[in-house]
C-alpha cells in the first residue's frame, strides 16, 4: 500500500533519500533558473493578455505541486510562449484584455486543463500524446514561433495591432505604421538586438575575453536580467514614460492570491475543447523535454505520472491567480545544465519567485513592455526551423502534407485551427499507413532458413505455394485491402493451391479481420485451395482458439515458415 502510495506522489520516494550533495546542486539551479524566470514569467503573462504579476503566480505554487507528483527531476513547469498564445486567442473570444472576465477565464481555462490532465493520469491515457506525430508538432511549432514574435512586434513600434493569424497580425501592424512610437522602437529594437547577442555571442565573447567557461555560462544565462535592468534604468531615469513609452507599471507586492474559476456551464461549455488541446500540446512538449533529460542520466519517466503532476500545477495555477502552465524546454534545459538534481530545485525556484514577488515588484515599475516583448521575441524564434519541410519531404512525403498543412493552417486560420489539424492529420495519417498494409511475398534464402522479400533477394520459391508475409496488425481497415490482395495475387496462377500468411509482425487481430480470413478460407477451399498460417505470436493464437476459425481452416498452423515450406514441398 504503501509503495503504490509513494507511485502516485514520487517526492515520498526520491525525498527520503535526500542528501546535502543533492541540496547543493538543486540550490545552484534554482539560483540561476529564478533569475531567468523572472523576465520570462513577466512576458509571457503579457502574451496571455494578464497582467505581469500573473506570471509570478503562474510559476510559484504550479511548481510546488509538480515537484510534489512530478517523476522529472529537471523538468521545470510554468508559463511557457506557445500555451500562453493558445491562452490569449482562446481568452480573446471569451473577453476583453485587461478585464475581471478575462482573469476569471484564464483561471477556469487553467482548472479545466488540469482536471483534464488528471483524469487522462488517473486512467492512464498517456499514451493519447502518442497521436499528435513529432512531424506534425514541430510543424504546429513554427507556425506558432512566427505567430508569437509576430504578436510581439507591435510592443517594438509602440503601437495598437491585433490579430490570431500571421496574416491578420502583418495586416494590423501595416495599418499601424504612421503611429510608431519612436522612443519605443529604440528602446525595444537596442534590447532584441542585446538579447540575440546573450544568446548567441555573449558566451564565446566573454570565453575569449579570457573568462572561465563557468563563469561565462552563468552571465550569459542571467544576460536577459542585465537588459531588464539596464532598460528598466533608461526608462526611469529619462523619464521616457512621458515619450509613450508603455511600463509593466503597478505590481501587487504580495504572494499569490487565492482565487476561484468560474464554474458556470455557459463558460466551460465555451472553454473545454480549447483546454482539451492545451492540455495535449502542452503535455507532449512537457513529456518530450521530460524523457530528452531523463535519458542523459539514465533516469525513468512516467508519462501517466507526468499527467497527474502537471494537472495538479495548472489546478494549482487555477486557485492562485494565474493561468495554464506545462514544462518549458528552455528553463528545463538551463535546470539540467546548471545541476538540478531532484524535483526539490522547483520547488526552491518558486521560494525564490515569492521572494521576488514580495519584495521585488515595485523594482519593475518601469521595465519597458518592449523589453518583454524583446525577451519573447528572442525565446521563440529559435524555435522557428523550417529544415523539417525538407527532412519530411525526402523522407515520406506523406509527413510532408501533415507538416504542412499544419504550419500553413496555424499561420493564415489561427493556433486553434493548427492544433485541430495537427491532431485530426496525425490520426488519419496513421489510420492511411495501416488501411495499406506492407504485404511481401517471400522465399527461402538457399542454404538457410531465412525467407525474404523476393523483389529484393535471390530466393527459393514453390511454383504451388504463394508465401505472404504481412507485416502490420489485421483490424477492421486494412482486413479487406489483406483480401483483395490475395485474390488479386491469384488470379490467373491456377498452379497455386496453398496459400501461406506469414503472421510474424501481426499483434493484433480484431473480430472484422478474424471474418475476413475465413471468409479467405472459405473462398479458397471452395477452388481447391487451402489457406496456412505460420508464426503467430502467443496472444494471437490465444485470441484465435476462442473461435471455430482455426478447426474450419483448410490448412495448418505451423511454429515456423521454414516448417511450412518443408511440410508443403511434398504436396505438389
Amino acid at each position: 500500500m504503501t509503495s503504490k502510495f509513494q507511485k502516485y506522489v514520487p517526492v515520498l520516494d526520491w525525498g527520503r533519500h535526500y542528501s546535502r550533495g543533492q541540496f547543493s546542486g538543486d540550490m545552484m539551479a534554482a539560483v540561476i533558473v529564478t533569475i531567468m524566470l523572472i523576465p520570462q514569467s513577466l512576458a509571457y503573462a503579457l502574451l496571455a493578455g494578464l497582467p505581469a504579476e500573473a506570471g509570478l503566480y503562474a510559476s510559484i505554487v504550479p511548481i510546488i505541486l509538480y515537484a510534489i507528483f512530478g517523476t522529472s527531476r529537471a523538468l521545470a513547469v510554468g508559463p511557457v510562449a506557445i500555451v500562453s498564445l493558445m491562452t490569449a486567442t482562446t481568452l480573446g473570444q471569451i473577453a476583453d484584455q485587461g478585464t475581471v472576465g478575462y482573469a476569471v477565464a484564464a483561471l477556469t481555462l487553467a482548472f479545466l486543463s488540469g482536471g483534464i490532465l488528471l483524469v487522462m493520469g488517473v486512467f492512464r491515457l498517456g499514451f493519447l500524446g502518442n497521436f499528435l506525430s513529432h512531424p506534425v508538432i514541430t510543424g504546429f511549432i513554427v507556425a506558432s514561433g512566427m505567430i508569437i514574435a509576430a504578436s510581439q512586434i507591435k510592443h517594438i513600434l509602440g503601437v495598437d495591432a491585433s490579430g490570431h493569424s500571421l496574416i491578420a497580425l502583418i495586416l494590423s501592424l501595416l495599418g499601424a505604421l504612421d503611429t510608431i512610437n519612436w522612443t519605443t522602437l529604440c528602446l525595444g529594437a537596442g534590447a532584441t538586438a542585446t538579447l540575440f547577442w546573450v544568446r548567441y555571442g555573449m558566451k564565446s565573447t566573454l570565453v575569449a575575453a579570457g573568462m572561465g567557461q563557468g563563469i561565462a555560462d552563468v552571465l550569459t544565462k542571467a544576460g536577459p536580467v542585465f537588459v531588464v535592468i539596464i532598460t528598466t534604468v533608461i526608462v526611469w531615469a529619462f523619464d521616457l514614460t512621458t515619450h509613450g513609452v508603455k511600463v509593466v507599471g503597478e505590481v501587487p507586492q504580495n504572494l499569490p492570491p487565492l482565487t476561484m474559476p468560474n464554474l458556470s456551464m455557459d463558460l466551460l461549455s465555451a472553454l473545454i475543447l480549447p483546454a482539451a488541446l492545451i492540455s495535449l500540446i502542452g503535455f507532449v512538449e512537457s513529456i518530450s523535454v521530460a524523457q530528452t533529460l531523463a535519458a542523459k542520466k539514465r533516469q525513468r519517466i512516467d508519462p501517466d505520472q507526468e499527467l497527474i503532476g502537471l494537472g495538479a500545477a495548472n489546478m494549482g495555477a487555477a486557485f492562485t491567480g494565474g493561468f495554464p502552465v506545462t514544462g518549458g524546454f528552455a528553463r528545463s534545459v538551463v535546470n539540467f545544465d546548471a545541476g538540478a538534481q531532484t524535483p526539490a530545485a522547483g520547488a526552491f525556484t518558486a521560494v525564490g519567485l515569492a521572494i521576488a514577488a514580495v519584495f521585488l515588484t515595485p523594482l519593475i515599475y518601469f521595465l519597458p513592455q518592449a523589453t518583454l516583448a524583446a525577451t519573447i521575441i528572442v525565446a521563440v524564434l529559435s524555435l522557428v526551423d523550417f529544415s523539417i519541410l525538407k527532412r519530411s519531404w525526402s523522407y515520406s512525403k506523406a509527413d510532408f502534407f501533415a507538416v504542412f498543412a499544419t504550419l500553413v493552417l496555424t499561420l493564415l486560420v489561427g493556433v486553434a485551427a493548427g492544433v485541430t489539424t495537427g491532431v485530426i492529420l496525425s490520426v488519419l495519417l496513421h489510420l492511411y499507413k495501416t488501411t495499406q498494409p506492407h504485404i511481401a511475398e517471400i522465399g527461402l534464402i538457399p542454404n538457410t532458413q531465412h525467407f525474404r522479400n523476393i523483389d529484393r533477394h535471390g530466393v527459393e520459391t514453390q511454383h504451388h505455394v504463394l508465401s505472404l508475409r504481412i507485416d502490420e496488425s489485421l483490424y477492421f481497415a486494412n482486413a479487406k485491402y489483406l483480401e483483395d490482395y490475395i485474390y488479386d495475387r491469384l488470379a490467373g496462377c491456377p498452379d497455386i493451391k496453398h496459400v501461406v500468411l506469414k503472421c510474424s509482425a501481426v499483434n493484433e487481430i480484431d473480430l472484422s479481420a478474424l471474418e475476413t480470413l475465413e471468409a479467405i478460407n472459405e473462398r479458397l477451399g471452395a477452388a481447391d485451395m487451402a489457406l496456412h498460417l505460420s508464426e503467430i505470436k502467443g496472444p494471437v493464437m490465444d485470441r484465435l482458439a476462442k473461435e471455430h476459425f482455426l478447426s474450419d481452416l483448410t490448412g495448418q498452423v505451423f511454429l515456423c515458415q521454414y516448417d511450412a515450406y518443408q511440410a508443403l514441398a511434398d504436396k505438389v
